[in-house]
């Protein structure tokens, strides 16, 4: 504590130097706003000199049945429709899928040192803890403009990951029509 002339008291508050962030944590879905998003963190990355990770999180299969894709980044999503029966094949359909999605991914941003990461799980418990065991210092996502129903029903994932991270969060607003 230190005291003014005026008897006032105020604390004296030492802020610690900011750390140099050495690798940021992009976290990609399917939909086409995903080579913005890429692009954008990317970008940040390079301005950084930080190391990057793309992340994709492998939801049930069918959230993957049920989408329409258009060619993003070279992807043009997944060719077969998935029969529940096959639980482990659809699994390791969807992590081919994915790891094909990064790679290409990667290959779109030019830069074959980029590390890729597929996990499983929640979406946005998923993305905080790829960036905690990750070593991230910064997460770089998307957050789609949902309206009305789809509002009500769809998990707010960005909102969820601000909440529950311990490292900056870059949330890139995504507007639909």
């Amino acid at each position: 504590m230190m005291t003014i002339n005026n008897g006032q008291s105020y604390q004296i508050i030492h802020l610690q130097k900011p750390t140099k962030m050495k690798k940021v944590l992009i976290a990609l879905d399917y939909e086409p706003s995903a080579e913005m998003i890429a692009e954008t963190g990317y970008s940040i990355a390079t301005a950084l000199n930080a190391q990057v990770v793309l992340l994709h999180v492998v939801a049930e299969p069918a959230y993957y049945s049920s989408m329409e894709y258009s060619p993003i980044m070279g992807f043009s999503g997944f060719i077969d429709t998935f029969d529940v029966g096959m639980s482990n094949e659809i699994k390791n359909d969807i992590h081919k899928q994915s790891q094909d999605f990064l790679d290409k991914s990667k290959a779109h941003l030019g830069n074959e040192n980029i590390h890729t990461l597929i996990t499983e799980g929640s979406f946005a418990e998923s993305i905080v803890d790829a960036a905690e065991s990750q070593h991230a210092d910064v997460i770089v996502m998307g957050s789609h403009s949902r309206r009305g129903l789809d509002k009500l029903l769809m998990e707010n994932v960005a909102e969820k990951v601000l909440h529950l991270s311990k490292v900056p969060v870059l949330v890139i607003p995504i507007k639909t029509a």
